[in-house]
């Protein structure tokens, strides 16, 4: 439709008109009051063409001189104004056509507002449309501000005994009189037949019969469900029953309200005369952050603190973590209450109490009664001011904003301010209670607010020289504990066990260690499983192209050096430990065709070598290494084997080890006949079959000797090596009697793609993450510690002890693992406790009283690296009920539902013994509902 065209006046003239009816209308606009949304397009077409900044009319009301860069140059008058981007027909089902406003416009970006005389004398001038005329209406707690209503609410009404269902558009400010007058209307109904009730969800809430009462304060929501219920002329009652559980009987409707995920809750902008739309960016980064169903909520208007929060565009990150604070009861009490005498404005370290503000108004808002989803623009804008890492439209990692905003509220609100300065002092003996308080003290005078007295706990911090043994005891406050999951820190190492002894065959043992510990923890691991005897002690080796590489002797060797497609090797030798040189059985096999007594061809090491003890103190013979080798070859010679007849030998010493070390290679040797011998080994009277061996001897000059012949010669040891290098050379005549299949294959570390059977089985606990986070481990290499003591960096070893624990214990499980060229997210499981969390036996401090948590809330975080979505669990105190919050939609949820592998941040609290303060916390209904009387 088009308007009435007046003369055409110069862009100047229009210009002037329009400032003084913007100046005029702006000084006495009140509820009830009409403005107009134009396209943001045609209203920067014309403001071109005046020469016209276009910030005149939208936010005060006042009509400036700005100029735009572009508006020096000629521009032509616009065309009639043009609408049409801002809506789109529906067809009712009555065949009726109605024009219905786009769901995800955005108010700057798609349209402005304007007052109903700027419109007019637009419209006159240039006419076109469709008119799009809002009303402005009374928002805000008081009541006081005033907002123009730009999506009045949607609701889906139902008449019970036809069936029939339609959509009716009517403003929040509407009472539920002109709802009932509407409705009567809509289905040719008699006025005093008709009942409506609250029909959220299809279940039935509550009769709407205040008809005086706006739609507003009876919490109707956008797309709600309304059920429009015929009182029986006959009968006096219903003309289809109604049960409790919202479900009608007998033909009556009960379809779900189409609750589009990208419709604004009816809200408003908090700014004079503008609107809102809080889902549009939602759906811009539809393919980050989906949008989900309807929320299910059937307890709606019990309580207060369901409120959601509109996703402004991957915000997610930031709704969720907002969602577990604000539901922390401390922090609800304390920001209701007048916190704002506490505010630091002097902090160097804060945000001169903006953030603390930001957060307090939204808290309060959340709380406010009602359900409608709340836009937190404000909040993020202050956010995004103090950490710029969080503006934008960025995914962030919800945990960083967490510690952001917990260190950033502290800082705020710190009731000290004037922090004096302290200097530490280390234990230097001191008890430990002496010392923490001490530290704690220190702590409290610099630092004292809301969060401390909430949030903060104390661990012990001990480290070791590992040069000088120096011991520093520190006592350190902690906001937060982040818990690395059990594939992050510990790594399953594959080592294969051998004898020296001939006593068994060797063996492949798998043991879990940490990622960050050393080689004593590897061989305390391979100890264990392997049952070493008291009297043994294990040697590890590398091994590498059938050569020992090297010996992993210096127990402070760190395992990351070790990788996973390296070999290792454990020797079991006795616990001897003076003079001692080692024995190395090098394994030899000849190349193809190779395999005859001349030994005409060459010999290539294979296998994995073998290691026995040898005595500096005693007189070592050439038959005596033949009688060594042949024990430590016994258990795998084969039954019945009759290639080398045997023969009683007498006995020969055996000795063991402490030092030693590895050689280089050597030159390769022939091999000559065999024969037999007998041997009494380590004392023991027992005979033994077994044969002469082709062995070659490496001496200290790298020359070959036979050790099958003269068997009664002495052999000279070398005095510069620990080592003792001897070739067996096997034939295949030789291999014909024993299984060397042992010797063959050595498995890798890690072998890809094995799975641990038991961890496949038992999920990982939290309280295993917990003893993980606390057991002594190295310092990284970057993080060296100044030793006082040596006065210069070491690696030294670090151990954690809880010592005292806060009110609300806030765990980070560390899901994210970044490096330069790889980002990880970890999908494991964690089997976390909901009631008595109990961290007693964690605690350093034995004087602390019994310590049991429970769980109140929890982020998630699902899918992968920077493309993922963050909901929270959330459990309302004063209902014990669980709630989904997810961005603007709550569901409820069963207590079995919180755990799964999307589990990150936990929030846990404090169970008091007595529980009248074990619940101090909770808000009450009642308490909600007065709280903004």
């Amino acid at each position: 439709m088009a308007g009435s065209v007046a003369v055409q006046l110069t862009p100047e003239e229009e210009k002037q008109i329009i400032r003084e009816i913007t100046t005029a209308s702006g000084a006495h606009t009140k509820a009830g009051d009409t403005f107009y949304l134009i396209t943001q397009r045609w209203w920067q077409d014309w403001l071109k063409y005046v020469n016209q900044s276009q910030t005149s009319v939208m936010n005060d009301g006042s009509f400036s001189d700005h100029h735009n860069s572009v508006g020096s140059s000629a521009s032509a008058r616009p065309r009639c104004i043009e609408n049409s981007d801002l809506i789109y027909e529906t067809e009712s089902e009555d065949s009726a056509k109605t024009i219905e406003l786009q769901d995800t416009l955005v108010e700057g970006t798609d349209y402005i507002l304007l007052p109903e005389g700027v419109w007019n004398q637009l419209y006159s001038w240039y006419g076109g449309g469709p008119v799009l005329a809002r009303k402005v209406i009374d928002s805000g707690l008081s009541q006081t501000e005033l907002s123009v209503e730009v999506y009045p609410l949607r609701l889906q009404l139902h008449l019970m005994s036809k069936g029939d269902r339609s959509t009716i558009r009517i403003s929040k400010k509407e009472t539920i009189g002109e709802l009932h007058r509407r409705a009567c209307e809509m289905f040719d109904l008699k006025t005093k037949q008709v009942y409506i009730w609250d029909y959220f969800s299809c279940q039935r809430h509550a009769l709407m019969n205040d008809m005086e009462k706006t739609l507003d304060a009876a919490n109707i929501q956008m797309d709600q469900d309304i059920l429009v219920e015929v009182l029986n002329s006959e009968t006096g009652g219903c003309a289809s029953p109604v049960q409790e559980n919202g479900s009608a009987d007998n033909g009556a409707l009960a379809v779900a309200a189409s609750q589009s995920s990208s419709l604004p809750a009816g809200g408003l902008y908090v700014n004079k005369y503008s609107s809102r739309n809080g889902n549009s960016e939602l759906l811009q980064n539809a393919n980050v952050e989906k949008a989900y169903g309807p929320s299910g909520v059937s307890t709606r208007g019990s309580s207060c603190g369901l409120t959601g929060l509109l996703n402004l565009g991957n915000t997610c990150f930031m709704n969720s973590a907002i969602q577990c604070l604000v539901h922390t009861p401390e922090f609800a009490r304390y920001f209701r209450d007048d916190y704002h005498q506490e505010i630091n404005r002097q902090n160097p370290l804060g945000m001169v109490g903006e953030l603390a503000l930001a957060f307090g108004e939204l808290l309060r808002k959340l709380w406010a009664p009602g359900r409608t989803p709340v836009a937190p623009r404000s909040f993020k804008a202050k956010l995004a001011r103090f950490a710029p890492q969080f503006s934008g439209c960025s995914q962030h990692d919800s945990q960083e904003l967490l510690a952001f905003l917990l260190d950033g509220l502290h800082e705020d609100l710190n009731r000290v301010k004037h922090k004096p300065y302290i200097k530490s002092r280390d234990a230097d003996g001191r008890p430990d209670e002496e010392v923490a308080d001490e530290y704690w003290a220190n702590h409290i005078a610099r630092n004292d607010s809301i969060i401390v007295d909430v949030c903060q706990g104390q661990y012990k911090s001990t480290l070791v020289c590992p040069a000088c043994n120096k011991v520093s005891v520190t006592f350190d406050p902690f906001m937060y504990l982040s818990l690395p999951l059990q594939s992050t820190i510990t790594r399953s190492m594959m080592v294969t066990v051998f004898t020296c002894d001939g006593s068994a065959l060797p063996a492949a043992c798998t043991v879990s260690v940490s990622k960050q510990g050393r080689c004593r923890d590897l061989i305390q691991a391979l100890s264990n499983a392997c049952s070493l005897q008291l009297n043994e002690k294990l040697l590890l080796a590398e091994i590498r192209g059938h050569l020992i590489y090297r010996f992993l002797e210096d127990p402070l060797i760190s395992l990351s050096s070790i990788k996973d497609d390296d070999h290792l090797a454990a020797y079991k030798i006795p616990k001897i430990l003076k003079k001692t040189k080692f024995l190395q059985l090098i394994h030899r096999r000849g190349e193809q065709g190779a395999g005859n007594s001349q030994g005409t061809m060459g010999w290539k090491p294979y296998g994995t070598p073998l290691v026995s003890p040898i005595s500096c103190d005693e007189t070592i013979t050439r038959g005596d290494i033949q009688l060594m080798v042949n024990k430590m070859l016994s258990p795998m010679l084969r039954k019945n084997s009759t290639e080398y007849p045997g023969i009683n030998c007498s006995n020969a010493p055996m000795a063991t080890s402490n030092q030693f070390h590895a050689t280089g290679s050597t030159e390769f040797c022939s091999d000559s006949d065999g024969a037999n011998a007998r041997q009494s080994y380590s004392g023991s009277l027992k005979s033994v079959t077994f044969h002469k061996l082709p062995l070659q001897l490496v001496d200290e000059n790298n020359a070959c000797i036979d050790l099958t012949v003269g068997e009664d010669k002495v052999v000279k040891l070398s005095s510069s090596s620990m080592s003792i290098l001897v070739f067996a050379d096997w034939s295949q005549k030789l291999l014909g009697s024993y299984d060397t299949s042992h010797l063959e294959t050595l498995p890798e570390v890690c072998k890809y793609g094995h799975v641990n059977k038991k961890a496949r089985s038992e999920p990982l606990s939290l309280y295993t993450c917990l003893e993980a986070f606390l057991r002594e481990e190295p310092l990284v290499p970057e993080d060296m510690w100044y030793c006082p003591q040596c006065k210069e960096r070491r690696q030294a070893s670090k151990k954690l002890d809880l010592w005292r624990l806060p009110e609300v214990l806030v765990i980070h499980l560390k899901r994210f693992s970044y490096s330069r060229s790889i980002k990880h997210k970890l999908d494991t499981f964690v089997n976390f406790p909901i009631h008595d969390f109990d961290v007693t036996s964690y605690i350093a401090n034995k004087n602390t009283p019994h310590q049991i948590y429970e769980l109140y809330a929890l982020t998630n975080h699902y899918g992968g690296m920077g493309s993922g979505h963050y909901t929270a669990h959330i459990k309302l105190l004063n209902e014990n009920r669980w709630y989904n919050f997810d961005d603007s939609h709550i569901s409820v949820i069963n207590e079995d539902d919180v755990k799964s592998a999307a589990a990150y941040v936990l929030f846990y609290r404090r169970v008091h013994s007595d529980k009248s303060s074990a619940s101090n916390g909770a808000y009450s209904t009642g308490e909600c509902q007065n709280y903004h009387n």
